[in-house]
């Protein structure tokens, strides 16, 4: 069969534009002679696929993917039995074909009882990993989905009720965490069905009832290489190369600072024989001792709370000390001070370029300590990572950063509080590794890698945009 048919395909049933099953009734149509628009022009006549404009895109996107050879699996094949005792334990792999949507009968979970709803629930949680999507909300009152690639796709048309909710989301717990959950309507816990097959948990209540939304966890860490960084890798190794110092990973919700954070540690743990202590809510990737010693704790079942277990770890003789996330001025306070005191510290906060995350940082602090703290921070301040997820024009995403290294033309910016002079000063350092989101995004506008509607929608600068055509 021609490359581009089965590229073409393979993008068409990721991004629920047909279906297996009509794929391969329309490739028996026309014929394993056939070519790429004979496939494209089919589709249309049986009216299968509406959307002409996703198609002419996917269509062109096959064209540049077939002048490297078809894809590593055959899209036109059904799908495996389900024989194998071990597939549930299999490993997920990153390089691995996704599977087909999941299915599960939303309708009937009144019928199931305790045991049956949950294990369809379990299978529908490894199904949706194996899908590849990134998270899954059940939500009463609303469409069951899944989010992929950052985009929507409904598992069923089926409005989930609130006792079927209720179930659901409440399947896995114990009988103690499920009397929390419903004390105090919230609830956060990382889930692990197996070795390989984690999640991350938030149950909540709202005005129709019980939600839950479970993020997937990768079976381990993957390189930051592999992340995006790979033409940044050598700025941030030597940030990670300092034995003390304060590093922040900042972006937006669902960016991937986590995902980020987690490689860093298995950066260091591979080239490094230091005590790291990491803090996290909950714990994700699991990191198994490799040079370093690694000490994970979990804020409620390890910590009372972020700003707890880092006075703790202070005592606890550690070289590198992780916090999932700098939310309040105690955290922030004490992260400083271990960052002055011998220790490497890296953190996460929500923010949307370096300047912003200075300015967070700092202005939690009352007035009076504004001149010391500015001080420490200049001092201690190794870097900050800025990153977003963009939309690609295959349905992927790409990684965009912004990177900031402390110099000391920064130093005196912090020290001065001229957060505005972060940008001219960050232009001017790109010798030493740093780089700005504008010009980053304009870049992979440049290169073809995200379409002209996102490099708008995430570029400020009024010269660039204004070459976007």
């Amino acid at each position: 069969m021609n490359s581009e048919i089965l590229w073409l395909a393979q993008f068409g049933i990721d991004q629920n534009l047909f279906t297996r099953a009509q794929a391969v009734a329309v490739r028996d149509a026309v014929g394993e002679s056939a070519e790429l628009m004979d496939f494209a022009q089919k589709l249309i006549d049986e009216s299968i696929v509406e959307d002409l404009a996703t198609l002419e895109k996917l269509a062109g996107l096959a064209m540049q993917k077939a002048a490297n050879g078809p894809p590593a699996g055959d899209p036109f094949d059904e799908e495996e039995p389900d024989g194998d005792p071990e597939a549930d334990e299999a490993p997920r792999s990153s390089t691995a074909p996704f599977a087909a949507m999941p299915q599960f009968p939303f309708d009937d979970v009144a019928g199931l009882d305790g045991d049956a709803l949950a294990e369809a629930f379990r299978n529908l949680l490894k199904g949706c990993a194996a899908y590849g999507a990134s998270d899954l909300h059940i939500s009463t009152g609303a469409r069951p989905f899944i989010r992929k690639n950052r985009s929507f796709r409904f598992l069923s048309e089926y409005v989930i009720t609130s006792e079927d909710s209720l179930r659901l989301n409440t399947a896995l717990l114990s009988e103690g965490s499920k009397k929390i959950f419903l004390q105090r309507k919230d609830y956060d816990y990382a889930l692990a069905l197996s070795a390989t097959d984690r999640y991350r948990v938030n149950l909540m209540f709202h005005k129709n009832g019980a939600a839950g939304s479970y993020r997937m966890v990768p079976e381990k860490a993957r390189t930051l290489s592999e992340l995006g960084y790979a033409s940044r890798l050598e700025t941030l190794e030597k940030m990670l190369s300092y034995h003390n110092g304060l590093i922040l990973i900042t972006g937006p919700v669902g960016s991937g600072k986590t995902t980020t954070l987690a490689s860093m540690v298995a950066y260091l743990n591979e080239t490094r024989k230091d005590h790291i202590i990491t803090v996290e809510d909950p714990i994700e990737v699991v990191q198994s001792a490799k040079g370093c010693n690694v000490s994970q704790r979990e804020v409620g079942p390890h910590t009372k709370s972020f700003a707890t277990a880092l006075k703790g770890a202070l005592r606890e003789d550690p070289d590198i000390i992780v916090i999932g996330e700098l939310r309040d001025l105690e955290t922030i306070e004490m992260a400083i001070s271990a960052s002055e005191t011998g220790h490497l510290v890296i953190g996460t906060m929500h923010t949307s370029d370096a300047a912003t995350t200075l300015n967070r940082l700092l202005d939690v602090f009352p007035p009076a300590q504004q001149t010391q703290i500015r001080a420490s921070v200049a001092e201690s301040l190794k870097g900050v990572i800025c990153q977003r997820l963009l939309p690609s024009p295959d349905g992927s995403l790409v990684l965009a950063c912004e990177i900031l290294i402390s110099n000391t033309a920064i130093q005196n910016l912090i020290k001065e509080g001229k957060s505005t002079g972060l940008r001219n000063t960050m232009e001017t350092g790109v010798k030493e590794g740093m780089c700005l989101m504008d010009n980053v995004v304009f870049q992979l506008y440049n290169e073809g890698k995200i379409e002209a509607e996102v490099a708008h929608a995430n570029i400020g600068n009024r010269i660039l945009r204004a070459k976007i055509k």
